[in-house]
């Protein structure tokens, strides 16, 4: 039996992506263990079918973090038998090339992310330098490589010289349970970030009568609570921060829209093709989507929400007021979103990853 090791720098539980990699490859006969990093308020991990485990560190952010935890993930993996090793994105993956190199093993990169173009790093010069430098010494030396969506694909294709694949951030169809909406609810999920149009649409909430439910929490929270203190809109938008996966989808469920209104500050939002999309389509929710290559494509063939050409509050609130009146439209795009649940899973994408693993020597 194989053993697989991912890293991540998150705390395991709410990384939905990782645990259905880790729940496929552990079903096809791997044998996998997830690493992580305990935070101090991180809850006891989750169980899961894989192994898991979580490195303690004494920094929690910045650049004194990542350093503390490259050099733990370095000797923990030193240390560990292992047939393979994949790096989720450009912050856990040199210990793994590092590791791998030395004990003569697959190294694997899972691009989420095209980290020099984040909008936390595109306009910090150093940072981005260092990111790309890290990138442009790794990326060649991997022995495979995947990422999630067409867009990202072709730069780093054209960049390096190398082949990439397609891992699609998919959720895992099931039944849908009978929810009564007795309340019109959008929803947000995911990482409170700068560039996500989280500011835009809380404005617009002044105009929309609905509630706003974020599921997440990120370096812009305090931030946008003060901006809901600031519009006077405390009866309307609420702040579940992190949901567990499960419940999440039970959240999601109960929501009329989704919103997926990113800024185009750098090229990796701009070719992102998120996860909670997939979510939204999964739980029969139409959405509303800013108008990236990525999101036009998939609009353009399965027509499941609203496209905007801008992240500006009138945009935002035009198109959710426009899902929630024209009762004619909402309920196509929803019908829509029940046909494209059945093609856009993660039992159909997870073959195309099983099919990567099982190439390991």
């Amino acid at each position: 039996m194989k053993k697989i090791i991912l890293t991540v720098t998150n705390d395991l539980n709410y990384d939905q992506r990782m645990q259905r990699i880790c729940n496929s490859l552990t079903d096809a006969g791997f044998d996998v263990l997830l690493v992580g990093r305990k935070k101090k308020n991180s809850l006891p991990l989750a169980k899961q079918p894989f192994n898991q485990m979580r490195l303690n560190c004494l920094f929690e952010k910045g650049k004194l973090f990542y350093l503390e935890y490259n050099i733990r993930l370095f000797v923990f993996l030193l240390f560990k038998r292992l047939d393979a090793v994949c790096g989720i994105d450009l912050d856990t993956i040199i210990p793994c090339l590092l590791v791998s190199i030395l004990k003569n093993k697959s190294c694997i990169y899972d691009a989420h992310e095209y980290f020099p173009e984040l909008p936390e790093v595109v306009n910090r010069k150093f940072t981005r330098s260092v990111w790309k430098w890290i990138e442009r010494v790794i990326v060649p030396h991997v022995n495979l490589r995947y990422t999630v969506s067409d867009g990202l694909k072709e730069i780093f294709e054209k960049k390096y010289n190398v082949p990439f694949y397609v891992i699609r951030n998919l959720p895992v169809l099931e039944d849908i349970p009978a929810i009564n909406k007795n309340e019109k609810i959008i929803i947000y999920q995911g990482a409170l970030n700068k560039g996500r149009g989280l500011e835009q649409t809380i404005e617009a909430m002044q105009k929309i009568d609905a509630q706003f439910w974020i599921a997440g929490d990120g370096d812009i929270a305090h931030e946008l609570r003060s901006l809901v203190l600031k519009y006077k809109l405390g009866d309307k938008v609420k702040f579940l921060d992190y949901v567990l996966p499960h419940d999440l989808k039970l959240i999601t469920l109960q929501a009329s829209i989704g919103i997926n209104v990113l800024e185009h500050i750098g090229e990796s939002y701009y070719n992102s093709l998120p996860n909670k999309v997939f979510d939204y389509i999964q739980a029969c929710v139409p959405s509303v989507n800013i108008d990236f290559p990525e999101m036009k494509k998939l609009n353009n063939e399965y027509h499941v929400g609203l496209l905007i050409e801008e992240c500006t509050t009138n945009e935002i609130s035009g198109a959710i007021n426009n899902l929630l009146n024209n009762i004619k439209l909402y309920n196509e795009l929803r019908q829509n979103c029940l046909s494209a649940r059945l093609k856009l899973n993660w039992q159909n994408e997870e073959k195309k990853l099983l099919s990567i693993y099982q190439t390991i020597k």
